[in-house]
């Protein structure tokens, strides 16, 4: 067995139990071994049943004795579990009858959980491993034990904590020997890192509880250094080549299209052009990310560059995360291109399929200059005459490799991605070191910051109160939900049962609308049509309006269980209202139990209307897993680091990738070891990722 073997061959584990592995991303020894427990039991001190004290935690090891499910006011399951010293009551409140089926009378346990007193001593829901025999409780007892993450499936498979435990350490008997340290023995010194061999180790089976942030951080150090890899080299393989479109001085085309506009660029708008279109006229393939924050106008900047590329006889395409705003984009561009000339049209999964066919053949014959679409315009079929722009909006929303295939279509075009999350400059140049960046800091003259105030549930009967005599004012209202039914699991308020609430009851006397993501294209067209035009005074809907949805008449917004979303998310649906003359005002009521981060987040975001520093707080609050997820960047997943408190590894990281990447490098042999490794491991993520 080596580190890059296949798992289904470790003892233990074979195709069934691969296949369940292989779900949850391991599917070599070496995945086996970076899996990393999400906590750990400290059972270096083995408490004799009769010294247990109430109050305490600990860990004990005795023999099922008896088990019951027990009546009363509160159902329970106990089960009396003894050694040499004594016995103890072990209580559960829930899962009961599973857990009944469990336990065996006769069979040893060790047991690890808080001691409590009630009528007797007892642990209530401690957490429990069976043992079996004495090899298995030197793995499972005696020290500090991880608990590896779970799911339903690794469950079926057999694959409980305590078969992962085992199944590790045969991977590390197997492999222990072999596991040669890729970073060079300076590196190791000069950043203070563990070597390899010794970080797993202690990942698994910690030598003492400080060992634990050792191991991982030489880990997280491993992942950031591959992460780096990959889009610096993404970065040098763009910039190696020479595109074959060339840019003429922008023409009368262009100048049309900027007086016709209903608003003088900003300032920041204008330096924004002046940088793209400079990257355009380049040899160079353009590959910049336009950040900005909600509002602050930057498809307008996007719409210039599509405008510049079609003067020049280049198409653009201008991907959109979603149908709606793909739609949305269309419908508003298409007739101020088309007073210029310029050919638009719109390419989605939901088109009826003759005018998708009929948009298909147009572009290719290069009849049109402008295609909106969504995932849809990745399609095979798709072929472009002559592809000189790829936009995509709301690029967090996409992938990497999703962004490449966009490229791919044309013949090296330049590249244009944009978003209305702000990131924070080291997450950046994380997420984003392939690309230039450009921000947008200023909001259009007139715009005003939305006021934001958070209310708990209590206090709805005040709010609709106010909503009334807003909406008697002629104002319109969004209300967002988290769901679209209601969920058995989640108490929480769902779109489709509130839009009949507050249409029959709470606003009776008012027009009140729905959409989301499950309604008809149709319908759900008709319902933000209307509510534009003025039909409707009142929009139900879920997050589905989230991305640039824009209906500047929109002034007010209630967000409800404010609790379940996000610091980022709750500031890009305030940035839905407050577009038009009238100041916005969001409203956001929280469901309790609020805990104590989701109280901070709420603070934060009736505190301040800056993308900027939303984003900043985000990161502190949630860590970027759950602010973005690199995943949806198309970046490889962080298993192991987190940049809220691994930041100090970035700039460390990227500086060896930057000399190992270097054209003039001088590479020592450890060095060049190192980049062989990292290119390796470069190509065996992206062939699993295209494949797996």
């Amino acid at each position: 067995m080596r580190f890059n073997s296949e798992i289904q061959y470790l003892k233990g584990v074979g195709p069934r139990r691969a296949a369940a592995l292989a779900r949850i991303g391991i599917a070599t020894l070496g995945d086996l071994l970076h899996f990393l427990p999400r906590r750990y039991i400290d059972r270096t001190m083995i408490t004799p049943i009769g010294s247990l004290k109430a109050n305490v935690t600990a860990t004990i090891i005795g023999r099922i004795l008896g088990k019951g499910i027990l009546k009363g006011k509160r159902q329970r399951l106990e089960v009396v579990i003894g050694d040499d010293t004594g016995y103890v009551a072990l209580i559960w409140f829930a899962g009961l009858r599973y857990l009944e089926k469990t336990f065996t009378k006769g069979e040893i346990y060790a047991i690890t959980g808080p001691v409590t007193y009630f009528q007797q001593l007892q642990m209530v829901h401690p957490e429990i491993e069976r043992i079996e025999d004495i090899d298995s409780q030197l793995i499972h007892t005696g020290r500090i034990v991880p608990i590896y993450p779970s799911t339903a499936e690794l469950k079926e498979s057999g694959l409980s904590g305590r078969v992962m435990r085992q199944i590790i350490n045969r991977a590390l008997e197997s492999v222990g020997d072999m596991i040669h340290d890729h970073l060079p023995a300076d590196y190791l010194k000069e950043y203070d890192q563990w070597p390899l061999l010794r970080a797993i180790l202690n990942i698994h089976y910690p030598e003492s509880t400080d060992c634990i942030e050792r191991a991982r951080k030489r880990l997280a150090f491993d992942e950031l250094l591959q992460l780096q890899y990959l889009i610096l080299n993404t970065r040098r393989n763009y910039t190696s080549v020479n595109k074959r479109h060339r840019y003429l001085a922008p023409g009368q085309k262009l100048k049309t299209f900027v007086t016709a506009l209903p608003f003088k660029l900003t300032d920041a708008q204008a330096d924004a052009v002046r940088e793209i279109f400079a990257d355009m006229k380049n040899d160079k393939p353009m590959h910049r990310l336009l950040q900005g924050d909600v509002g602050c106008g930057k498809t307008v900047v996007a719409m210039l560059a599509s405008v510049y590329a079609a003067e020049n006889k280049l198409q653009t395409a201008f991907m959109a995360p979603t149908e709606l705003l793909a739609e949305q984009h269309y419908h508003n561009w298409r007739e101020p291109l088309a007073a210029i000339g310029i050919e638009a049209a719109l390419i989605s999964g939901k088109q009826i399929k003759s005018e998708k066919n009929e948009n298909i053949l147009r572009l290719q014959e290069g009849d049109i200059s402008i295609i909106f679409g969504t995932h849809a315009l990745l399609s095979a079929p798709i072929k472009f005459k002559n592809l000189g722009l790829a936009i995509i909006d709301e690029q967090h929303r996409f992938g990497v490799l999703q962004r490449g295939q966009l490229i791919g279509k044309g013949d090296h075009p330049d590249t244009l991605v944009m978003t209305a999350t702000p990131i924070p400059r080291t997450l950046a140049l994380t997420l984003y070191g392939d690309l230039d960046i450009t921000s947008i800091r200023s909001l259009p003259p007139g715009r005003q910051p939305t006021k934001t105030v958070w209310r708990s549930a209590a206090s709805r009967p005040e709010i609709y109160k106010f909503l009334k005599t807003k909406l008697q004012d002629g104002e319109q209202i969004f209300f967002i939900y988290p769901l679209v039914e209601k969920s058995d699991k989640m108490e929480l308020q769902a779109a489709e049962e509130e839009y009949h609430r507050l249409k029959d009851t709470v606003f009776s006397d008012f027009k009140v609308g729905l959409v989301h993501g499950r309604i008809k294209k149709d319908a759900r067209e008709k319902a933000i049509r209307d509510f534009r035009d003025r039909k409707l005074d009142i929009l139900v809907a879920t997050t589905v309006i989230e991305v640039g949805i824009d209906i500047p008449s929109a002034s007010i917004m209630v967000i409800e269980h404010a609790e379940r979303f996000g610091l980022s998310q709750l500031h890009q649906l305030r940035g839905r209202v407050g577009r038009g003359g009238k100041p916005g005002t969001a409203i956001a009521i929280a469901v309790p139990p609020i805990s104590e981060i989701a109280n901070r987040r709420l603070d934060l975001f009736a505190a301040t209307s800056d993308g900027f520093q939303i984003s900043e707080a985000d990161l502190k609050l949630r860590g970027p897993g759950e602010f973005f997820g690199t995943r949806q960047h198309g970046l490889p997943e962080l298993k192991i680091a987190d940049l809220s408190i691994d930041t100090d590894l970035l700039p460390i990281t990227r500086k060896i990738a930057i000399h190992l990447l270097a054209d003039d490098k001088s590479l020592d042999r450890e060095e060049h070891h190192l980049l062989i490794y990292l290119a390796e491991a470069a190509d065996f993520r992206q062939t699993l990722t295209r494949f797996g």
